[in-house]
């Protein structure tokens, strides 16, 4: 009996979904994604402790969002040749390590390396896009969407287990210990992550290894318009949702509303993110990824404007949470997989890191220019406005975005 032929080993395959990859992927995405999720909630307390300012903490916050972004396409690529196993076990130490010296910062430059450029690594190494490019190489090309908004819905997962969790710790055991307890639980990642074993070349629907080298798939990608607009729209996101997240606690007592309603928000956010995640990844499976992308930033824009110009009050709180919750993370799916789409998934890891990076550097310039020009000018207002007018361009930019690969003549 002949052997079979890869194409009917991935029809066969076509119909499961490999559910232990899933659910483990899906763990660490909580994991990694929950306790810096959950940053905001450590400002105040650590600035009445330590007498520092909000740019001091919002410099750490930025610094982490950025070496989380310039981090993704180096882990990425490591991923891709050496494996996610090896990548994420990476992930859970050094992000243990980050949120210990920061528990014990007597200085801001130990806030800025361990929250900052450690935990910024330590996410960097476990985040999206080393989770999601193993979940690429293991199901077959029409499901990753739908699969994406699985593993991104965990991540929102965390994000609404982590806020009332990270605040009930710092009630009950102050700032710095809750933070060496979250440490703590990161160094469940590499156990958790052992059937995420293997690199490019390996899973059910993996592609055969190309003679294509980092430096060609980056240079290719640089070169492709619609890759260059998903970069720019990504952007967006970042600033968006890295200043909300860092900023929204103190937002909220500077108009007097209760700091319960903090906690709330956040954990609503995360909740309504899990629907919004999954619900992203149907949708992206059926429509347009583009076009669903613009109008995902075109609303965001339209509930932050709402938010702003309507009554403040702890029911507006609530309303705004949940909206901008559905819309929060549900860019993901459709991002990662217009990626694998263009692009396929040898270097999906590298070149997802890529477009992650824009996003990151959208977060650093959210999260350090709401603490800087709050300081500045004692409102919070010019860096919610100008997020508004971001998410304009950014549906502008994803409408002419192409939903088809990049044309290879040598691979026809």
């Amino acid at each position: 009996m002949s052997a079979a032929t890869p194409a009917a080993v991935r029809t066969a395959d076509h119909g499961s979904l490999p559910w232990l990859i899933i659910a483990a992927g899906s763990l660490i995405a909580m994991l990694t994604f929950g306790p810096r999720s959950a940053m905001g909630f450590f400002q105040l307390p650590m600035l009445a402790d330590t007498g520092w300012d909000r740019t001091t903490f919002g410099l750490a916050m930025a610094i982490q969002n950025l070496c989380w972004g310039l981090g993704q396409p180096f882990f990425g690529a490591i991923a891709d040749k050496f494996g996610t196993w090896r990548t994420l076990a990476l992930s859970g130490l050094v992000y243990a390590s980050g949120l210990v010296i920061m528990a014990f910062a007597n200085a801001p430059i130990w806030l800025h390396i361990g929250g900052g450029v450690l935990v910024g690594l330590g996410v960097a190494s476990g985040s999206f896009g080393i989770v999601l490019s193993a979940f690429a190489r293991n199901v077959a090309p029409d499901r990753r969407a739908l699969v994406f908004g699985i593993g991104t819905a965990a991540g929102s997962a965390g994000m609404f287990l982590f806020a009332p969790l990270s605040q009930g710790l710092i009630s009950a055991y102050g700032w710095s210990d809750s933070l060496v307890y979250l440490g703590l639980l990161m160094l469940l990642v590499p156990l958790i992550a052992i059937p995420l074993r293997g690199n490019a070349s390996s899973g059910r629907h993996s592609e055969a290894l190309s003679a294509q080298t980092i430096g060609e798939a980056v240079k290719e990608a640089l070169g492709h318009r619609s890759y260059l607009l998903l970069v720019s729209g990504f952007f967006v996101c970042g600033y968006q949702v890295a200043f909300i997240t860092a900023h929204f606690p103190a937002y909220l007592g500077d108009i007097g509303i209760d700091a319960r309603y903090a906690v709330i928000a956040l954990a609503l956010i995360g909740f309504f993110n899990i629907i919004g995640s999954l619900s992203a990844g149907i949708i992206s499976q059926r429509y347009s990824k583009p076009y669903f992308l613009a109008w995902i930033y075109l609303g965001r824009s339209v509930v932050v404007t709402a938010f702003l110009l309507l009554p403040q009050t702890p029911t507006s709180v609530i309303v705004f949470a949940i909206a901008m919750g559905l819309l929060w993370l549900s860019t993901v799916p459709p991002t990662n997989a217009l990626v694998a789409i263009m692009f396929g998934t040898r270097h999906l890891g590298l070149l997802g890191g890529i477009v992650f990076l824009s996003h990151q550097i959208g977060s650093f310039l959210g999260v350090w220019m709401g603490g800087y020009l709050y300081d500045r000018f004692g409102s919070y207002d010019p860096v919610w406005w100008l997020g508004v007018a971001l998410g304009v361009f950014a549906a502008i930019v994803h409408w002419p975005i192409e939903e088809r690969g990049v044309a290879r003549p040598a691979m026809a």
